[in-house]
């Protein structure tokens, strides 16, 4: 394990010398900058974990240099020695942001352990930092795949939205990826840094909705054990997700509605309000409109979520982002059930891309990650594709002999015939397109104008 990098700035070289002495007795690597000039240089040259900085130095002052060093990365403390003594001059340090401060003459016992608790507080601010970089990486609208125009409207209309604060409502049929949208309006705003609560109106009964989203006092019903915090509180500073709005009951909708007007809240059995601060983004795969005209859903709280409509398009409507989907499903499946795909043949592909997929990309991931775990060889192929009831992927269903002169091509008009023969030669030369152009006997340019024509995934 590398040992901790601490920055000493100081001007007088014996105190330098005796703090290097002690850091490096505590395990700590040392380096010295005399002025808060070349501390400041030191300091972006190489990130330390750790500074060590005396008040006054002969240059700028100490205050001076840990406002620099805080543009530069705030999340390494730094230690501020003083010389006056005074509580006051220790205090202003810390305001400044100053993770602590020493005063001289130097307790370097006193400094080992100030030295060790803040390097354990700059790692785990940095883990805390990895932390949050990673999910916004995961989550953000970069994140998503759009190849597709309708997706790549998606992500332009989730760009526009993501620093506002408007109420949006997200439709689209069952597994469509409503969540990721709504996550992508989190992460990519201003509010990335509050919480992200995600309640599903369905999976509630309705007095346990009514608990989740607002909160219940102890002993306001049987099993109110204790006083709960609900999700518009939890969600305080930050956005609030709620799918499947549609299955709120109507006693849950007339809370909401005031919930959002109001922007306060009161528990189930309290007295008290909360002023809460959310952006509330909620989803739908439902007409929600139809249900407003049949009266199950209040007409106002739809005006009230519907300030901006954001569509998520259907898998079968979006099949240029199939394949990218796939790899990525591919990878993540390989890596979390230690499979090693050896290759993935172009007519994998083919099939995922001719079916409609009415569970859309979560059907998608199941199938791949079946694939993925069955696969002979490490080899995805069209007969790695297997659709509910055991059905063959629409490609696989080609027969690799199939000809004209077989019953399959009865009925088939002369293109479809053109397409079903070019497409099986690709399949079985794994895309192949010079090698496929001479067994038909035509040219390469020939083959690449009838793929285009045809538009064949190869």
């Amino acid at each position: 394990m590398n040992s901790p990098q601490i920055l000493i700035i100081e001007d007088d070289p014996d105190n330098a010398r005796s703090v290097a002495e002690a850091a490096e007795d505590a395990g700590f690597k040392s380096s010295v900058a005399a002025n808060g000039t070349t501390g400041v240089e030191e300091f972006r040259r190489q990130i330390p974990d750790l500074v060590l900085c005396d008040l006054v130095l002969p240059d700028i002052d100490g205050l001076e240099v840990l406002e620099r060093l805080r543009k530069l990365d705030a999340s390494v403390p730094v230690i501020i020695m003083t010389a006056y003594g005074s509580v006051e001059s220790g205090v202003n340090a810390m305001r400044a942001g100053a993770y602590d401060y020493v005063t001289k003459p130097l307790d370097l016992d006193d400094i080992q352990s100030k030295m060790r608790r803040a390097c354990e507080t700059s790692r785990l601010r940095r883990q805390v930092d990895k932390l949050s970089r990673s999910v916004r990486d995961k989550y953000a609208s970069s994140a998503i795949i759009a190849e597709s125009a309708g997706m790549k409207a998606v992500i332009a209309q989730i760009e526009a939205l993501a620093d506002t604060s408007a109420t949006v409502l997200v439709c689209g049929e069952s597994g469509t990826g409503k969540e990721l949208v709504a996550r992508a309006l989190h992460v990519d705003s201003k509010r990335a840094d509050g919480p992200f609560v995600a309640v599903n109106c369905g999976a509630f009964a309705e007095n346990l909705l009514e608990s989740e989203l607002f909160g219940h006092e102890k002993g306001s019903f049987t099993g109110a054990t204790g006083t709960h915090k609900g999700a518009f509180e939890r969600a305080d500073g930050g956005t609030l997700f709620l799918d499947e709005i549609g299955d709120a009951p109507t006693s849950v909708q007339v809370k909401l509605l005031r919930a959002l007007e109001e922007k306060e809240v009161r528990r189930v059995g309290g007295r008290d309000t909360f002023k809460v601060n959310v952006r509330l983004v909620s989803a739908t795969n439902k007409k929600l409109e139809a249900m407003v005209k049949d009266g199950s859903f209040r007409e106002d709280l739809f005006y009230r979520l519907n300030v901006v409509t954001l569509r998520v398009p259907p898998l079968r409507e979006r099949k240029e982002d199939i394949r990218h989907m796939a790899d990525r499903f591919i990878a993540r499946a390989a890596a979390e059930n230690n499979k090693h795909i050896a290759a993935v043949r172009a007519d994998f592909y083919a099939a995922l891309e001719a079916y409609d997929w009415p569970g859309n990309v979560r059907q998608l991931r199941n199938i791949v990650e079946s694939a993925v775990l069955l696969s002979p060889g490490g080899i995805l192929s069209a007969d790695s594709v297997t659709l509910p009831g055991g059905l063959p992927a629409p490609q696989a269903a080609l027969s690799s002999t199939a000809t004209c002169a077989t019953d399959l091509c009865v009925d088939m008009t002369l293109e479809e015939i053109e397409r079903t023969v070019l497409t099986d030669r690709l399949r079985k030369n794994d895309g192949n397109r010079t090698l496929t152009a001479e067994q038909l006997g035509i040219s390469r340019r020939t083959i690449q104008r009838k793929i285009k024509e045809h538009k064949l995934p190869y």
